[in-house]
């Protein structure tokens, strides 16, 4: 008896496709620290910079233009003087905390060399 004969095509798996889609946006690299700055409240964009090292500000404002295209992020001007940027989390982008609590629990527990604590 072949593989094949003995799963039918149903017991085939495919990914989900909201999982792809959700991969597609949070899996590129630098987004997944963005909002997680993000998750205690607004910030001014040199702050969001300063918070991920290494991510240049050409990355940054990449990935925030694509994160308040997803409707996850907005991105509000105070006038000032000085001009200033600052972004928050939509409620679409807060509603993502508790999935990313339990992806940091996750991390310090199987992921070797990941710190226990932080900020």
């Amino acid at each position: 008896m072949t593989v094949e004969e003995r799963h039918g095509t149903e017991a085939c798996k495919q990914v989900d496709d909201g999982i792809t889609r959700v991969f597609q946006l949070l899996g590129k690299r630098w987004t997944g620290p963005i909002v997680a700055v993000l998750t205690p409240g607004p910030a001014y964009f040199v702050d969001l910079r300063r918070a991920i090292p290494g991510i240049s500000e050409r990355m940054l404002s990449d990935r925030l233009t694509e994160l308040a295209s997803a409707g996850l992020v907005l991105r509000e001007v105070d006038e000032g003087p000085p001009l200033r940027v600052s972004y928050r989390l939509t409620a679409a982008g807060a509603a993502l905390e508790p999935a990313f609590a339990e992806l940091k629990r996750w991390a310090q527990r199987h992921l070797p060399g990941v710190p226990g604590g932080g900020c």
